[in-house]
């Protein structure tokens, strides 16, 4: 094995812990492939949390190791104790990736290694994924949302041949999602197995089909098998066979013909207008749409046996008021689009207004917003505030705190939260944050918070004791 296929992790122990436990672990990892170290020696993208009760120090250790890496590692949790299902839910909730239960038997530090070795590697695969132009010129950010949601859909897009239904608002991105799906459909499968990249992938927007051509769109027709068909075409069905079918606005179609998707999914085939002879094809299906499904299928709008067929997986692209924090990357990204040669920056107050305006149709009205102001741009330097067009200017400062945040404190209050724990909450958020913004650098991220270096170590340190909100 050589040293490039080597795995590194950190190691994060909670104590007690059963004597040996941890080098056992580090041993049988190590045989593994995986060279786990101390989180000292190596805070890297993945980490194991060894503990073996779920307790006041072992929460204030793993709190830790959330707020050094500001969420953003893949941590595998290792209980060499028993662990209660409700603590298995708070250790997920508070951002651990998966839960393993040291085995009792003899064999049982072999067994967790090997466990823990295929987690990790699995998580190392996405995670180069991920890192990919592929992905990242197709899915623009790096908020824990949205990271969150590029980590599950290059999971998905890579290692099964699932169908998946992507909902959300408009302009979040789902046409791009599929795309992704597409370019990656299997690639992480075996040979024999995978499907992607040059494989086709074809489009039918649903809430443009005419009732009387919806037929031929999918099945495609026999010359002559009705009014105008003067030759033989092949429909969506045909076109999609061994690719990725991409039905955009799944929602929108009626009854009768989700009947007769249906059966193609199920039987995978099908028969062209006018014809009696069946043709194969199999396809992968991802669907879109705006509408809550569930709930059309409660009204009988939508069939509920096909809703569970095309939802093998679901993806909800989270809407911008969600993802502040990308809002930047994707001003820059879509600048680069409009002028690959130039590197254009922003001044300070066109930089607050694009951070505070609102954005109804989410990253495609971003997208627009920058083109407007772009267009209207000329010469060196940066974007001013002139460049924003006369009818889209604020007019009075920008606002904060903004709804989002008022939201967040109503909420707070609904549940009976104190003052006091809502204040060092926000504390804690922002000094999560801005470490995260800085990979972690104690004085970049005091800088940031306005605070010392001094201070914001010892609020971290406060925080490893602290007491839970209330």
């Amino acid at each position: 094995m050589g040293a490039e296929d080597i795995l590194t992790a950190s190691l994060h122990p909670a104590a007690p812990l059963p004597d040996g436990a941890a080098d056992a672990l580090v041993a049988g990892l190590g045989l593994a492939g995986v060279n786990l170290r101390h989180a000292h020696d190596s805070p890297g993208a993945m980490a194991v949390f060894l503990f073996s009760q779920w307790d006041q120090q072992a929460s204030a250790v793993f709190s830790t190791l959330s707020v050094d890496n500001g969420g953003r590692q893949s941590v595998l949790a290792v209980c060499c104790g028993i662990l209660p299902a409700n603590a298995s839910w708070s250790l997920l909730d508070a951002g651990a990736a998966d839960i393993l239960l040291w085995p009792s038997a003899p064999a049982g530090a072999g067994n967790i290694a090997a466990q823990c070795a295929a987690r990790l590697q699995r998580w190392r695969a996405t995670e180069l994924l991920m890192q990919t132009d592929t992905v990242r010129s197709c899915l623009v950010g790096d908020s824990l949302a949205w990271r969150a949601l590029v980590r599950n859909v290059v999971e998905v897009a890579a290692w099964t041949h699932s169908p998946v239904l992507i909902t959300g608002e408009t302009g979040t991105g789902k046409e791009q999602i599929a795309k992704l799906i597409h370019q990656l459909n299997g690639c992480a499968l075996p040979a024999s197995h995978a499907r992607h990249g040059d494989t086709p992938l074809v489009l039918v927007d649903c809430s443009t089909l005419a009732q009387e051509l919806a037929g031929s769109e999918f099945f495609g027709h026999e010359k002559g098998a009705f009014t105008g068909a003067d030759s033989a075409r092949d429909g969506a069905f045909a076109q999609a066979d061994g690719g990725i079918l991409f039905l955009d606005e799944v929602g929108e179609l009626p009854l009768p013909l989700q009947a007769q998707l249906l059966r193609v999914i199920q039987e995978q085939q099908y028969k062209r207008l006018g014809s009696n002879h069946w043709q194969p094809t199999r396809f992968r299906l991802v669907c879109a749409t705006n509408r809550d499904l569930e709930a059309c299928v409660a009204a009988g709008t939508f069939r509920a046996d096909l809703y569970y067929r095309i939802a093998g997986w679901r993806c909800r692209p989270p809407p911008l008021r969600e993802r502040q924090g990308d809002i930047l990357p994707l001003v820059s990204h879509f600048l680069q689009q409009l002028d690959p040669d130039q590197q254009h920056e922003l001044d300070p107050a066109v930089r607050e207004y694009l951070l505070t305006r609102h954005y109804p149709g989410n990253v495609r009205d971003l997208r627009q917003t920058v083109a407007r102001i772009w267009h209207r741009h000329c010469g060196p330097g940066p974007l001013t505030i002139g460049d924003v067009p006369p009818d889209e200017r604020l007019h009075a400062g920008a606002a904060w705190p903004d709804q989002c945040f008022t939201d967040a404190v109503r909420h707070a209050l609904d549940l009976g939260v104190s003052l006091p724990a809502i204040s060092q909450a926000a504390a804690d958020t922002a000094m999560r944050l801005a470490l995260a913004a800085q990979q972690g650098n104690n004085q970049r991220a005091a800088a940031m918070l306005g605070i010392s270096d001094r201070a914001l170590q010892m609020r971290r340190k406060g925080k490893q004791d602290g007491p839970a909100y209330h």
